[in-house]
């Protein structure tokens, strides 16, 4: 099987990179920058274990339709241009499988390459790439979940666990991808939300008078959308944001809080934005909800504007 992934950022360069380790026949299409740093190989510092590995690489320019599979793994805001990236590689029976956040990718990939061409995906890691190129991970999470849907994908969703299978990366395919990724969205909805909006991690926020409360508040609310969508999460899943999310020692941030502080692009359309239009439609309250999602969208006007960091009076 080939697997072409889309860029050699932190997820992608992290998953592509143990795939490539573990012997896969695995191409990253990137710019020509990158492509000259990966010339020497991809580095990995984890501690799961460091890695310097040789990888095949492809500019847009020379992409060819050989490949069965394309992970993409680009920020959400970054889609338009990825489809258009990848384009040339979706040919013939070739799958992409996106690992990005939220749900809204999937209708305009449908739109893109048909349904039947599009898997689920969903994955856990925090992984960024530093200036010097290289992939550097934090904590233990490295894993990666994917499924079929719509039956013609099956036969590809096995042929890619097979090569999975001898990484060092923790995967699964999932049964009911639709509800992994509902599942997770109602999570990161919560998580991005309150530490954004907050400016902190989740254990300073409930240790606020009020932290706990607002936290409770929106978790249900969040939790509530999914159920109204069909996907109800299940019983292991709300154990564990419970106790994820009522850790009072925890110094736990979204990785969209850290964008957010770093003058970055955010995912606030794609994921809060996306669950307050789900909110309305079912005519859940979503104040909450609202005022994070105005709170981003401020930051966002800011940043465009070049005003996102503060100006420190003296």
């Amino acid at each position: 099987m080939k697997i072409l992934v889309l860029g050699a950022g932190g997820t992608g360069g992290y998953f592509g990179g143990r795939l490539a380790q573990s012997g896969a026949d695995v191409t990253f299409l990137v710019r020509e920058k990158r492509a000259a740093q990966l010339s020497q190989g991809l580095i990995i510092e984890s501690p799961l274990g460091d890695a310097h590995i040789p990888v095949k690489t492809v500019t847009a320019a020379n992409l060819r339709p050989d490949y069965a599979v394309v992970i993409l793994s680009c920020k959400a805001y970054d889609l338009a241009s990825s489809i258009e990236a990848i384009r040339p590689a979706m040919v013939g029976d070739a799958c992409v499988m996106p690992i990005l956040n939220g749900l809204a990718h999937l209708d305009t990939l449908d739109a893109a390459f048909g349904r039947e061409r599009v898997m689920g995906g969903s994955c856990q890691i925090f992984a960024t790439l530093t200036r010097e190129g290289v992939v550097r991970m934090s904590g233990s999470a490295q894993t990666i979940i994917w499924g079929a849907r719509a039956d013609v994908q099956t036969p590809t969703v096995e042929a890619l666990g097979r090569a999975f299978q001898a990484s060092t990366v923790d995967w699964r395919i999932a049964e009911d991808v639709a509800q992994e990724m509902w599942e997770k969205l109602s999570f990161l909805c919560v998580f991005a939300a309150m530490t954004s909006l907050m400016r902190g991690s989740i254990g300073e926020i409930l240790s606020t008078r009020e932290g706990p409360a607002l936290m409770r508040c929106l978790g249900e609310t969040c939790m509530e959308i999914a159920r109204r969508e069909g996907h109800p999460p299940r019983e292991k899943m709300l154990t564990r944001f419970q106790q994820v999310l009522s850790d009072t020692s925890s110094s736990m941030t979204a990785s969209m809080l850290r964008d957010l502080e770093g003058g970055h692009q955010v995912e606030a359309d794609q994921i809060l934005g996306y669950m307050l239009d789900k909110a309305r439609q079912h005519g859940i309250d979503d104040t909450l909800l609202c005022v994070a999602y105005t709170h981003l969208q401020t930051y966002q006007f800011r940043r465009k504007a070049g005003r996102a960091l503060p100006v420190l009076m003296s």
